[in-house]
């Protein structure tokens, strides 16, 4: 049963509430808008996809909701508390409980293996998951004990994926996951997150440019020029075994 236009399907709880989000960054005597008045729900337990080109505040809009940045004007809350006024130490706090975050680099330490690179986000995170877990849901069980250096570009972004979601996060943002691979291994990466949405109930949004991995999502949130132009419900979402690009 398909909802009203841009609204899900089968909402969950309201995870994150946008209104009215602004930010301008100073260039020298240049302001750059990167977001311009954007109004947005995201619900738990469903995957969005954003899209839109290079400039369009997609990566902005993620990293004030995962507080690595924080917004010129408007409000930002995260069940229902406030995001927009919260202190360094509250953001810290904020990032280490309850978000997981994946780039399109891995960042993975090179003199650690998968299993340790895991444990660096288990050992300070609440309620965590064993790295062996983690890196289970996303099919490296035989690979544990591997460095960086002997897994393939696919594999080390499943391992950077383990390690955003041993801390067993409520919210998973990802900005092109799938960027740096070819199409056949970021399908392998979608699996993983895809998985991880279904099974763990994790709110998921994932940027790209890729419009076809739209396909997958619960919602597909266009961006452009720093405001939201479109928002679609997939009446039906592919796998992402069903992808093509």
């Amino acid at each position: 049963m398909i909802g009203k236009e841009g609204e899900p399907n089968n909402p969950g709880e309201v995870v994150f509430q946008v209104r009215d989000l602004t930010k301008i960054y100073a260039m020298g005597e240049v302001e750059v808008h990167a977001l311009r008045g954007v109004n947005l729900e995201l619900y738990s337990g469903e995957l969005v996809v954003l899209l839109g080109p290079s400039g369009s505040g997609k990566s902005t809009l993620l990293n004030i909701l995962g507080g690595l940045d924080t917004a010129t004007g408007g409000d930002v809350t995260y069940r229902g508390k406030t995001l927009t006024n919260a202190d360094e130490r509250e953001l810290t706090e904020y990032r280490r409980f309850h978000v997981g975050f994946v780039f399109q680099f891995y960042n993975l330490i090179p003199s650690l293996t998968a299993r340790e690179n895991v444990a660096v986000v288990t050992e300070i995170a609440q309620n965590p998951m064993t790295p062996e877990e983690a890196l289970q849901l996303v099919g490296l069980t035989e690979r544990l004990d591997h460095f960086p250096a002997q897994l393939s570009g696919g594999e080390q972004q499943r391992v950077a994926i383990a390690r955003a979601i041993s801390k067993n996060p409520e919210v998973l943002l990802c900005d092109e996951p799938t960027g740096a691979l070819d199409s056949k291994t970021g399908i392998v990466v979608l699996e993983a997150l895809d998985r991880i949405n279904r099974e763990l109930g994790t709110a998921t949004a994932i940027i790209t440019h890729n419009a076809d991995i739209a396909g997958m999502a619960d919602r597909v949130i266009h961006l452009s020029n720093g405001r939201i132009t479109d928002i679609k419900a997939n009446a039906v979402k592919k796998s992402p075994g069903e992808l093509q690009w």
